[in-house]
């Protein structure tokens, strides 16, 4: 809060406490390759990483008329997606995990912090959990390098003295709400996030990101697209429907929106408050509607990677799983709900077992956060988080149908 590691990671990371000093958010999962780090810790680790983040979550309480965008390409490493960010000048290139369900931004997990003539310590501490990982450390300001075009200078980021759970990345990107940095940084009440800087600094017009992910069946692929100001037009399929962010708590503090569930023509979650986050590698759904979803396809959970598993028979019986957000119906086909089969080695299980890719929220509707669109959902439709207009939009992509799983 890697795809399985991701996944499973993920559903460690998904948790965010916005309530106390330290903010509970999520664990990034992302290992170079990450076939390693699903092997070393299992594709059980996915879902234990997703369940953490979610309880975390559960814990914490007019556009200008020239439209100013830049684009960057972003690395897929099966469970999530990090992308290449330099900093300082001359700058040092990290590998910092892309989460929408955080908003520090911070290094020094993997590689060490360089400082140069940029580099400004304001100070303060920091320290934020993530539910399966954490970190505490120094604040400082320096010059963050997105992409061309992407220059921001006085960024506040975190430098970790002492870090856990991040094995294989550098650190967060962190990309939600500005809110959620409250209470993290000693001498700051919250601080600044990249994109709220590349507004008030002029490069972007509006404080916009499209995100553009995609399936994979390779360990490491640079496939997908953060765009800071707008959307790519060409990543799109068709138009984009947006809706307003949830006002019910604590799904209002992070990306969160309402949502029904539905599944072969019944509906297994009512309206209801969840959030979209792209450090959760699995789909989550509060336990009342998880368990409604398992009796429907008859899937069993599998011991060896904590996924629910199904047989040739019951996939060739599949049918639509169906996510209803602002009167628009957002369907995962049969192929979009398991996980990629040429990767099923990578998170612990037989090259010949059909996983699926949604797992159990571990609380029951009426929480106010009951589901999670994570990375299984968001690489099958293009995302925007729109913090200007305070809504998020999805459109198709030629990934939305695809069967490479």
């Amino acid at each position: 809060m890697a795809r399985l590691t991701a996944l499973f990671a993920a559903l460690v990371l998904a948790s965010v406490t916005l309530a106390s000093p330290v903010v509970e958010i999520r664990e990034p999962l992302v290992t170079l390759p990450i076939a390693r780090r699903l092997n070393a810790t299992s594709g059980r680790t996915i879902l234990e990483h997703d369940q953490a983040r979610a309880r975390n979550f559960l814990s914490r309480g007019k556009k200008s008329a020239e439209k100013r965008t830049a684009s960057i390409t972003v690395t897929n490493q099966v469970d999530t997606y990090v992308a290449s960010v330099g900093v300082g000048s001359p700058a040092t290139t990290y590998s910092l995990l892309i989460d929408t369900g955080s908003s520090n931004t911070w290094l020094g997990a993997s590689k060490k912090y360089v400082k140069t003539s940029t580099s400004k310590s304001t100070g303060g501490s920091v320290s934020v959990s993530y539910g399966s990982g954490s970190f505490s450390g120094t604040e400082y300001t320096d010059t963050v390098t997105l992409g061309s075009g992407l220059v921001i200078t006085g960024q506040s980021i975190g430098v970790a003295s002492r870090a856990s759970g991040f094995d294989g990345v550098d650190g967060i990107l962190g990309i939600g709400p500005v809110d959620l940095t409250e209470g993290t940084v000693s001498n700051a009440n919250t601080v600044p996030t990249v994109t709220d800087n590349l507004k008030s600094q002029g490069t972007i017009s509006t404080e916009v990101i499209g995100i553009y992910y995609a399936p994979t069946t390779s360990e490491s692929v640079a496939n997908g697209e953060l765009t800071f100001g707008g959307t790519d037009s060409s990543k799109i399929t068709g138009s984009i429907s947006y809706v307003s962010l949830t006002s019910t708590s604590p799904a209002s503090d992070y990306w969160g929106i309402n949502q029904s569930v539905t599944y072969n023509g019944a509906t297994i979650l009512s309206s209801t408050a969840g959030i979209v986050d792209t450090g959760t590698t699995l789909v989550l759904l509060a336990t009342n509607a998880y368990k409604k979803y398992v009796s429907a396809t008859g899937a069993k959970l599998d011991s060896a990677t904590g996924l629910l598993k199904i047989t040739s028979a019951q996939y060739s019986k599949l049918t639509n799983l169906n996510f209803v957000i602002g009167g628009t119906t957002y369907a995962l086909t049969p192929n979009a709900q398991i996980w990629p089969r040429s990767l099923n080695t990578a998170i612990g299980g037989t090259s010949s077992g059909i996983y699926l890719i949604v797992g159990d929220l571990g609380s029951n509707s009426g929480e106010g956060l009951d589901f999670i669109n994570g990375y299984g959902f968001l690489e099958r439709y293009y995302s925007v988080f729109d913090t200007t207009n305070k809504r998020v939009g999805f459109a198709t992509t030629s990934q939305t149908t695809s069967t490479s799983n």
